[in-house]
């Protein structure tokens, strides 16, 4: 027997949820759902299934998102998407790592639900604009217009500069070796003037309810942190595809991960809410296809500056 196509895609069918929701849990459940409807669906009568169930997971994910929405303006400080524990192979697909990065998603959860999954869609999984039509259900010269909107205002707002692997984790490794010891001045040197810590307590952990600014002020912070600590242990892991750290203080787990810039840190975002920490034992599959896909490099800001699914 042939492998259900629900199957054989189901780690791209994750993916696209993930990223739509920048939440693991919300995209199982999507997964879920759509996995019932496909199963009361007359698959032989379905010409593209690939196509067919990303237009399932799309629809419900937008359901999904759009409440999740509501939800957030409610949450209890900042809001940052749920680390995803990955092996190393994720990065070797340069886009697809980007297009996972914590910065990348917390710069897509700025965007409206419809902007945000025809992002996804056209600039992540290159799909084309009249089947990312079918599954917002808009026409295809709307979601052109969308997309170009979409991608203007996500190359405003990522980080401009790509950085190697080897050259992330050396700083990783700076960064944690000067919080671990307490060093002022070593946290001062390996963070940019202008790094903004983010960190995500949810109500439920300490963390700052608002963006932290300055090298100065978050470096205090932080060596503060060390010295009256009694437990400290930083394990270093791949999160979405990025070198980043597991750290743990006095019990309280967080999940960090940084942006680097020309050497420093820029940004250094802090999961510590312990309902998004759930997925940092096993590694999470993240596919862009279970077949290769059109590699299409997500566009950067200029140096300068079958039957239709319910």
């Amino acid at each position: 027997m042939s492998e259900d196509p629900f199957v054989a895609h189901r780690s791209l069918l994750f993916t696209v949820a993930y990223e739509m929701l920048g939440s693991a849990s919300d995209a199982e459940d999507v997964v879920q759902e759509s996995w019932l409807r496909w199963a009361d669906v007359d698959q032989s009568q379905v010409s593209d299934p690939r196509a067919y169930l990303v237009r399932v997971v799309t629809r419900q994910a937008l359901n999904r998102l759009r409440t999740l929405s509501r939800r957030r303006e409610e949450y209890v400080g900042e809001w940052l998407p749920e680390p995803l524990l990955t092996s190393p192979d994720v990065a070797e697909d340069v886009e697809l790592a980007e297009s996972v990065s914590i910065a990348m998603l917390t710069v897509l959860e700025t965007l409206g639900p419809t902007e945000r999954a025809v992002f996804v869609l056209r600039e992540v999984f290159d799909l084309p604009y009249g089947e990312i039509a079918e599954a917002i259900g808009k026409s295809a010269p709307a979601v052109r217009q969308i997309a170009r909107r979409a991608r203007e205002y996500v190359a405003a707002r990522r980080p401009r500069v790509q950085v190697s692997r080897p050259e992330q984790q050396a700083v990783m490794e700076r960064f944690l070796l000067a919080v671990r010891t307490g060093q002022l001045r070593a946290l001062m040197e390996v963070m940019a003037p202008d790094v903004v810590l983010v960190a995500d307590g949810g109500g439920f952990a300490a963390a700052a309810r608002v963006p932290i600014h300055g090298a100065e002020v978050v470096a205090t912070m932080l060596a503060r942190a060390d010295r009256v600590t009694a437990a400290y242990e930083a394990t270093p892991v791949w999160l979405n595809g990025a070198p980043a750290a597991r750290i743990e203080i006095d019990g309280q787990v967080a999940a960090v991960s940084l942006v680097v810039e020309n050497g420093k840190v820029t940004r250094i975002y802090a999961m510590a809410n312990p309902e998004k920490l759930t997925r940092l034992d096993t590694p999470a599959e993240l596919v862009r296809g279970p077949r290769a896909l059109p590699a299409r490099r997500l566009s950067r800001p200029p140096r300068a500056a079958g039957s239709s699914p319910s």
